[in-house]
């Protein structure tokens, strides 16, 4: 027989599903907990293994309310898909109509090429929904040798493509000494491997960031600051403040009216191969 739930469970569970639904992306665990925390239903960063996992974990998987086994997002794992494909041609034309991708990059409309390094890699599906064409590159503690040779490969591809723009990448991530020294340890490898000459703008998280929006100080550390603390409001404003002083809010949707014009082309050519 399952355990009944004590009062304060019930209201835990109620409090974090107004957090899962407060915003319109699929929200880490992590990201939910430091919420959680911050208002007082949990008192150590430990109780996030110790407590919150298990409990999260179990309404998952029993769909207990509201509450299903993708409700969270799962940063770290997805499926190699192989093998797929059509059988009839006529399928694979009409597929291909319905779904013609050939975009126009904004880059073409832009003063600059703008790349974001990020800490906290269960924080991507935010980052995702703040920035649109961008190149985004998760990090789960230092990155490494691999990861950061396709940074500066990305940025050595930027450099030829677009040679006529300043090249710039924004960093945000934690305050505290580890996440001080994790952007700047692969900025050293980057601009040697690379040899593009870019600026790099570490864009917060900063103690003056942290005042602001009331980000509350890691409890087993003073003085130092989770990006996940963030409420999703303070990381939208530092998000979009950001890319505001990099990027021409128009040369997206520039670049989108010429996708689609293009695409609807491309569609039409398609369209007369199937009736032939």
């Amino acid at each position: 027989m399952a355990r009944k739930r004590t009062d304060k469970t019930i209201r835990l569970l109620a409090r974090a599903w107004e957090h899962v639904d407060s915003v319109d992306y699929c929200v880490s665990a992590r990201w939910l907990f430091y919420r959680l925390l911050q208002e007082g239903f949990y008192s150590h960063k430990d109780d996030y293994h110790d407590r919150f996992l298990p409990l999260v974990s179990s309404v998952r998987k029993k769909l207990e309310g509201p509450w299903r086994p993708n409700t969270l997002a799962d940063e770290t794992r997805s499926p190699i898909r192989r093998g797929e494909g059509f059988i009839e041609e006529s399928e694979a034309l009409r597929y291909a109509m319905r779904t013609v991708n050939a975009p126009i990059t904004h880059w073409k409309y832009e003063d600059n090429y703008v790349e974001i390094w990020f800490e906290a890699r269960a924080m991507a599906q935010q980052f995702q929904y703040y920035t649109a064409g961008i190149t985004l590159w998760p990090f789960a503690g230092d990155a490494s040798i691999p990861y950061k040779w396709q940074m500066a490969e990305s940025l050595r591809f930027a450099l030829a493509r677009f040679e006529d723009k300043p090249i710039v990448v924004l960093y945000f991530g934690d305050y505290d000494k580890k996440g001080l020294e994790i952007p700047y340890n692969a900025h050293r490898d980057v601009v040697r491997w690379s040899g593009v000459d870019f600026d790099f703008k570490r864009c917060g998280l900063t103690i003056e960031q942290a005042e602001i929006y009331g980000v509350p100080e890691n409890p087993d550390k003073p003085g130092e600051y989770q990006w996940e603390a963030l409420s999703d409001k303070g990381a939208a404003e530092i998000i979009k403040q950001a890319m505001a002083d990099y990027l021409n809010p128009k040369a997206y949707n520039q670049a989108l009216e010429e996708t689609m014009a293009l695409e609807a082309r491309i569609s039409e050519k398609i369209a007369e191969l199937e009736e032939d």
